[in-house]
C-alpha cells in the first residue's frame, strides 16, 4: 500500500494525538479517582512552575499524578515505542515478518542476568541492581550472537537467528538452574520475567527516554539503506550500500535499545513483532514513514494494555502475560499465511 504525504502526516499526527490523550486519561485512572481537568492542571502548573495553580487542590493528588502514576505511565509508553522501533529494525534488516526485538537472543540474557541479581539479593539484601545487571546480561548476549553468526566479515541474516536462538536456548536452562537455586522464594525470578511497570522513577523515565531517542535517529537516519538492504544483499551492494557496516550498526542500536527497555521493564513479547507488520499494511514498506508511526502505535497499545492491567482489572496482571495473550494468537495467524503465501509460490 502506498499512503500520500497529506495522509501520512494526518496519521502521524493522529497517533501524537492518541498518545497524548491515552497518557492524560490514564493518569486519571486507578485506585484513587483524579478527573482529567485536575491532571491537566497539575501537569501545567509543574510544566510552566506555576505551583499557584495547585492552591486549594488535595496535596494526595498531586503527589500521585507526579511521583505515582505518570513515571510508570511514560515508562510504558517509551518501552512500547522502543520495542516497536526495534522491531521494524530486525524484520528490515532480517527480511523476515515474524523477526520482532527477541530473535536475536537478547530478551533472554537481560532475563538471565536480572536472574543472577535477583538471586544474589535474596541472598545478601540490595546488594546488586537488577536493572543494571539485566543491561549488562543483554549486551553481552548480543555480541555472543554476533560473535557466532560473523564469517570473514559478514553476517547472514539466517545464522543471526540461529545463533539467536541457540544462544537463548542455552540462557532459558540457565534460568531454569536459577530458580532451582532460589528455592522456595523463586517466585521474585518469576514475577520479574512475567513483566512490570510498577514501582518505575523519573530515573528510568530518562534512560528509557534517552535510548529511545538516541535509536530513533540512527535508525531514521540509516533509514534509506534499510529500504536499499530489503532488496537482497547483492542489489544493496551494487547501489552503494555498506551492506555489513550498516547491517551491524542497526544490529547494535535496536539491541541496545531492547536491552534498556527489558532492564527497567522485564519481559514483554510481542509488541515488536504485531506494531511493525500492521503499520507496515497501512504505510507500506518505506521505513522512513515506517519508523515514527510504528514508534507511537508501540507506546499507545502498551500504555492502554498497561492501563487494564493497573486500573481496570480487579487484580493486577503482569503485563508481559496480556501482550503474550494478545500477541501469541496474531504470531501464529502471521506464521500460517507465510507458510500458505511460499508454499503457493
Amino acid at each position: 500500500m502506498v499512503i500520500t504525504n497529506r495522509k501520512y502526516i494526518l496519521l502521524l499526527g493522529g497517533l501524537l494525538f492518541l498518545t497524548c490523550a491515552a497518557v492524560i486519561v490514564s493518569s486519571a485512572m486507578g485506585y484513587m479517582h483524579i478527573s482529567v481537568s485536575e491532571i491537566v492542571q497539575v501537569l501545567w502548573a509543574n510544566i510552566s512552575g506555576q505551583k499557584e495553580l495547585l492552591t486549594g487542590m488535595d496535596r494526595a493528588v498531586p503527589f500521585v499524578v507526579m511521583d505515582v502514576r505518570l513515571p510508570r505511565i511514560l515508562t510504558a509508553t517509551l518501552v512500547g515505542g522502543g520495542l516497536a522501533m526495534s522491531g521494524v529494525v530486525y524484520q528490515g534488516i532480517l527480511l523476515n515478518p515474524l523477526a520482532d526485538p527477541y530473535t536475536l537472543g537478547v530478551s533472554s540474557g537481560a532475563a538471565f542476568g536480572a536472574s543472577v541479581a535477583l538471586l544474589v539479593n535474596l541472598m545478601m539484601p540490595g546488594i546488586v541492581s537488577v536493572p543494571f545487571f539485566a543491561f549488562i546480561g543483554a549486551v553481552a548476549t548480543l555480541f555472543v550472537v554476533l560473535r557466532l553468526s560473523t564469517f570473514n566479515g559478514h553476517i547472514s541474516a539466517n545464522t543471526l537467528i540461529l545463533s539467536g536462538v541457540i544462544v537463548g536456548a542455552i540462557l532459558s536452562a540457565g534460568i531454569s538452574f536459577l530458580k532451582y537455586l532460589a528455592d522456595e522464594q523463586v517466585s521474585v525470578i518469576i514475577f520479574w520475567l512475567m513483566g512490570s511497570f510498577a514501582s518505575r522513577s523519573w530515573g528510568d523515565v530518562g534512560i528509557v527516554a534517552a535510548a529511545v531517542l538516541i535509536g530513533l535517529l540512527i535508525s531514521f537516519y540509516y533509514g534509506r539503506d534499510l529500504n536499499i538492504m530489503c532488496l537482497g544483499g547483492r542489489s544493496a551492494d551494487s547501489l552503494g550500500v555498506e551492506t555489513a557496516r550498516t547491517r551491524k550498526i542497526l544490529l547494535v542500536t535496536a539491541s541496545m535499545v531492547t536491552a534498556v527497555c527489558v532492564a527497567v521493564s522485564g519481559i514483554i513479547g510481542f509488541v515488536g513483532l504485531i506494531v511493525p507488520h500492521l503499520m507496515r499494511f497501512v504505510v507500506g514498506p518505506d521505513n522512513r514513514k515506517l519508523l515514527p508511526v510504528s514508534v507511537f502505535t508501540g507506546a499507545a497499545l502498551l500504555l492502554m494494555a498497561d492501563t487494564v492491567t493497573r486500573a481496570v482489572l480487579p487484580a493486577e496482571v503482569p503485563i508481559g502475560v496480556l501482550t503474550a495473550l494478545i500477541g501469541g494468537p496474531f504470531f501464529c495467524v502471521i506464521f500460517r499465511r507465510r507458510q500458505i503465501r511460499s508454499n503457493n509460490g
